[in-house]
């Protein structure tokens, strides 16, 4: 199969995965997803900020300090009716009690309260019992228009003294795994037939109109308000704590509260007594129950409803297909960098728009692309790796192949820039020579297989030692080498390398000449040269074959330098340019002996130069 037609099915197959993942988490079976989509839910309602809600509704909180007011440990329904009253006589709109009436109390208070909420249109709270602890149920092999409302074994009313003087709404909410409200059903049903939510209810009441439920949106007073295909209202918080303007209990009865706020608005009583009320968590902070009741009621009376409509899940569908297969497409795209930067930049660019859109009030789905996306674009990447394992371990081999012919800092920047020493460049570097004493006559003994032994031990330590130090060996000369500190760019430390390579090469030397036979080592020596100047470093050889290497006349005094080591019987003589250039830090000052500076005489130059000798240390 040619690779573009691999391409193809591995694009194909992509679309394919991700269609398979959308219509798999619309039947439901794909719970997973639903953690992953609050998380990321919340981390977008937390960037899109603190929103200021409409001003049509106040949250009265009976708090602990409301309790202590009102004159006891615990709250009474009496207690309560003075708190109704209280809002009552300031004019709301509709009053929406967010407790459950369903026990009997004393007497004296149950009418009490029941008179309360008689005197002002009022909403109270029931509950729908599940036989499981999910709140919303979508049967589906049921048909029709409410087939995918929450069915509930049964409906926890309030009493019947309450019930008569205000009407009742469902409280129940759908959370997440983590507990986080996502949304209100605005209907639920049970065998003795349909309910309205809480905050639907309340809506309609102070709209004075009746709710119109169609597919995926539901008409109230004019307004046209999108709903999930459950016929749910997705909840987004407009911030923390009290962002819904919350008055204590305690404040309103000691006439502290500001009547305006009150005033022909929707009033949600609510409980934040410890161990009474209810609190959810949320992408800002917990909420008390009663804000999360007044965010769903402010949706519905403002229209400022998330949208995530079948528009919006057609979308959702939409971007599960394309996606994975733009991706995996830019991924095979000439495998190279611009296609890892296209697919990138695609990535980042939904990222965006995802975001933008949820800014703007329109739901698309997080989880779903990312579980669309990830599993085809990780495969297909790893199959690309491993189909081109052979190729890559090929080019490794010959690049390490190529390394042992050139240094590999080197080979990095001719990789990086082709051009590297194309033109010839002077600069200030350090040279240090290393030469085998004795060894060419030596040699004539040995045989050609013992002398190739030699040369790859001294090679070997010649190169360990060099690259210890950051250097480059530009050339082996039989019994001796060149090496360079300054390539391929100068640095300030080029000369105190040089010098510890220098002395470094001594002692590996000294030692690798004890370590051979008696009557092979006594033969042998070794003279090291070192000096630092500028030199001209470039290109040098024919059409079919380059070397790099350094050219001028600091290469050659390093070379002479090694005359003057092995006329005074020093392992090393070095130049008091680059003692200077080393600096106080140099490893020569540090060990062995060093003495110097003498005027000597350079063969093939005029005049003199200042030199060096050091001696390594010698046992005591």
């Amino acid at each position: 199969m040619s690779r573009t037609l691999q391409n193809i099915v591995a694009v194909v197959l992509a679309g394919l995965w991700g269609l398979g993942v959308y219509v798999a988490h619309w039947r439901g079976q794909l719970h997973a997803l639903d953690r992953a989509e609050a998380a990321l839910t919340g981390y977008r309602l937390v960037l899109r900020g603190v929103r200021t809600p409409p001003d049509l509704v106040t949250i009265v909180e009976i708090d602990d300090a409301a309790v202590r007011q009102l004159g006891g440990a615990q709250l009474t329904r009496r207690d309560l009716a003075r708190v109704v009253d209280a809002v009552a006589r300031m004019k709301p709109k509709v009053i929406a009690l967010d407790y459950l009436l369903v026990d009997k109390g004393p007497a004296d208070g149950d009418d009490a309260l029941a008179r309360s909420l008689g005197a002002a249109p009022a909403v109270i709270a029931g509950a729908a019992v599940f036989s499981r602890s999910l709140q919303a149920i979508s049967v589906q092999d049921e048909q029709g228009p409410l087939s995918r409302l929450p069915r509930a074994e049964r409906f926890l009313l309030p009493l019947k003294v309450f019930a008569d003087q205000a009407q009742v709404g469902i409280v129940n909410i759908t959370t997440d795994q983590t507990g986080t409200p996502v949304a209100i059903p605005m209907l639920f049903r049970s065998n003795d037939g349909l309910a309205m939510s809480f905050p639907l209810r309340i809506a309609a009441l102070a709209t004075g109109a009746e709710p119109l439920i169609e597919p995926e949106r539901l008409v109230l007073g004019g307004l046209s308000i999108p709903t999930d295909a459950d016929h749910a209202l997705p909840i987004a918080f407009y911030g923390p704590r009290r962002t819904i303007r919350t008055i204590g209990a305690d404040a309103l009865l000691s006439g502290e509260a500001d009547p305006a706020a009150i005033r022909d608005r929707i009033v949600v009583i609510g409980m934040t007594v410890i161990g009474v009320g209810d609190i959810f968590p949320t992408p800002f902070e917990s909420l008390p129950g009663a804000e999360v009741m007044a965010t769903a009621i402010t949706h519905l009376m403002a229209g400022d409803v998330v949208l995530r409509d079948g528009t919006v899940r057609t979308v959702d569908g939409l971007v599960c297909t394309l996606l994975p297969m733009m991706l995996v497409a830019l991924l095979a795209w000439r495998r190279s960098v611009a296609g890892l930067l296209a697919a990138a930049s695609l990535v980042v660019i939904w990222i965006g728009a995802s975001t933008l859109a949820f800014s703007s009030g329109i739901w698309l789905s997080a989880a779903l692309p990312i579980a669309a996306t990830a599993p085809p674009a990780i495969l297909f990447g790893a199959v690309q790796l491993l189909s081109g394992r052979r190729r890559s371990q090929y080019f490794a081999e010959k690049s390490q192949l190529l390394e042992e012919f050139q240094a590999p800092v080197i080979q990095q920047w001719l990789t990086a820039n082709p051009k590297f020493l194309a033109e010839p460049v002077r600069q200030s570097a350090a040279i240090v020579f290393i030469d085998l004493s004795g060894f060419t006559g030596l040699s004539e003994a040995l045989g050609p297989d013992r002398v190739r032994e030699l040369l790859k031990e001294f090679h070997a330590l010649v190169d360990e030692e060099v690259t210890a130090c950051g250097g480059m060996i530009t050339s082996f000369l039989g019994d001796g080498a060149m090496i360079l500190f300054g390539l391929p760019e100068a640095t300030s430390r080029d000369a105190a390398k040089a010098a510890e390579c220098a002395a470094r090469l001594c002692a590996g030397a000294a030692r690798w000449l004890a370590s051979q036979p008696q009557s092979l080592g006594s033969k042998l020596g070794f003279k090291v040269g070192a000096h630092y100047g500028i030199i001209v470093a470039s290109r040098l050889g024919g059409v079919s074959h380059h070397h790099i290497t350094a050219t001028g006349d600091t290469v050659n005094v390093a070379s002479r330098l090694m005359e003057v080591a092995a006329h005074h019987g020093a392992e090393l003589a070095v130049s008091d340019e680059l003692l200077r250039a080393a600096g106080p830090a140099c490893a020569l000052l540090d060990q062995g002996e060093l003495t110097g500076p003498h005027d000597t005489p350079i063969r093939g130059r005029s005049g003199s130069l200042a030199i060096w000798l050091w001696r390594s240390p010698r046992p005591s």
